[in-house]
C-alpha cells in the first residue's frame, strides 16, 4: 500500500508519519512486546577513538563514550522490544550506525513520550530519539495548543519523513473516512503527540460548527490506546502512519484494525538536542550524512519497509 500525503492546516505536525508500503512490505518480521521497562542497547558499537567522526563530538561525551537517548520504547516499528526484551526498530538501528561513525554507544532509556523533552532539559538524556516530529513549536519551546512558552526549546537533526493516520476496528469504521467525520465520536491517541494535537484542533472545529466534540481519550503510550480501541471503548484511533500500519498488519494477526482515509501532515522526524549544544547537533548531522552517503541508512530504511520516508541529506530544524 503506497502512502499518499494530504496537506492540512492544523495545530501541529505528526510524531512520525508517512512511510509508504509498510502494510504490504513483508519485511516487518518482528512483533511488538509493549514492555515499558528501561533498557539500553547491549550490542551497540564499541567506543573507539579511531571512528571516522569521533573528533567532532563534545569532549564530555567522547570521554564517557556514551550518548544517553530518551525514547518511548513502545512504538513499533520505530522503537520497541522484541520477545527477548531487546530494544529494536528503525531508531535503534539508525543510532547504531551513527555510533559507528562517532565511536560511542547510543544507550536507549525508556520514558513516556510527553516527558522526553523535560528529561532532555534536565540533562537526564543527551538526546531524545523517539519518532519525534520536528515542529517550530518544539524548536521554540512553545505549547502548540496555547501558544505559550513552556521551555527553552530544542534543536532537531532531521532523519526521516512521516505523516498521521486514522484507524478503526476492522470491518467497523463507524462511517469515519476523514478527520471531519470524528465529531461526536470517541477517539484514542497517545498523550503529547501530534495525533493528540490534531484531535483537539478537530474537536474545536466540531464545536465551533455546532456539532458535538470528539471524545478524546489520551494514553501514556500507543499500545494502551490500541488496547482501548480493541476492547470497544472507542470508535477510532490515530498515530503516525508507519505505527498505525504496523498495528493493522500485526494486531490479532491482521484481524483487529483497518486504516481509514488518507494520511496527513507529512513532516520530518528529528533527533532532539538541547539548545546551545551545537557541537553535538553538528556531530550528529555529520554522522547522519555519512551513513546516507555510505548506504547504511538506505539499508536500514529498506529493512523496515519504510523507503518512502527516507531523506537524502541531514538537515537541522527543517520542521515548520
Amino acid at each position: 500500500m503506497t502512502a499518499s500525503f494530504t496537506s492540512r492546516t492544523t495545530a501541529g505536525k505528526s510524531r512520525i508519519a508517512a512511510v509508504g508500503a509498510i502494510v504490504v512490505a513483508g519485511s516487518l518480521l518482528l512483533t511488538a512486546c509493549g514492555d515499558q521497562t528501561d533498557s539500553g542497547k547491549k550490542d551497540s558499537p564499541a567506543t573507539t577513538k579511531s571512528a571516522p567522526l569521533a573528533d567532532q563530538l563534545p569532549k564530555a561525551i567522547a570521554d564517557k563514550g556514551v550518548i544517553k537517548v530518551g525514547s518511548d520504547i513502545a512504538y513499533p516499528p520505530v522503537e520497541f522490544k522484541d520477545d527477548a526484551g531487546k530494544t529494536i526498530g528503525i531508531d535503534p538501528d539508525i543510532a547504531d550506525a551513527l555510533g559507528k561513525q562517532l565511536g560511542v554507544k547510543f544507550e536507549f532509556e525508556n520514558g513516556t513520550f510527553d516527558t522526553l523533552l523535560t528529561g532532555l532539559r534536565s540533562k537526564r538524556y543527551d538526546i531524545a530519539m523517539s519518532a519525534m516530529t520536528d515542529t517550530k513549536a518544539r524548536q521554540d519551546g512553545v505549547d502548540s495548543e496555547t501558544g505559550k512558552k513552556v521551555g527553552e526549546g530544542v534543536d532537531f537533526v532531521d532523519y526521516f519523513t512521516a505523516g498521521v493516520s486514522i484507524y478503526t476496528k476492522k470491518g467497523d469504521d463507524k462511517g469515519i473516512a476523514s478527520w471531519s467525520d470524528l465529531c461526536g465520536k470517541k477517539m484514542v491517541v497517545q498523550r503529547g503527540t501530534v495525533s493528540h494535537d490534531l484531535a483537539k484542533a478537530e474537536s474545536k472545529k466540531c464545536t465551533d460548527g455546532g456539532e458535538k466534540a470528539i471524545g478524546i481519550q489520551a494514553f501514556d503510550n500507543d499500545q494502551l490506546a490500541q488496547t482501548r480501541l480493541r476492547a470497544g471503548g472507542a470508535d477510532a484511533g490515530s498515530s503516525d502512519f508507519p505505527v498505525a500500519a504496523y498495528a493493522v498488519k500485526t494486531s490479532g494477526g491482521g484481524n483487529d484494525f483497518q486504516l481509514v482515509g488518507e494520511q496527513i501532515e507529512a513532516a520530518p522526524y528529528g533527533i532532539a538536542v538541547a539548545k546551545g549544544n551545537d557541537e553535538l547537533s553538528k556531530a550528529l548531522q555529520a554522522a547522519l550524512d555519512a551513513i546516507i552517503k555510505n548506504g547504511e541508512y538506505d539499508k536500514i530504511i529498506a529493512k523496515w519497509g519504510v523507503d518512502a520516508g527516507a531523506v537524502k541529506e541531514a538537515t537541522i530544524n527543517a520542521g515548520t
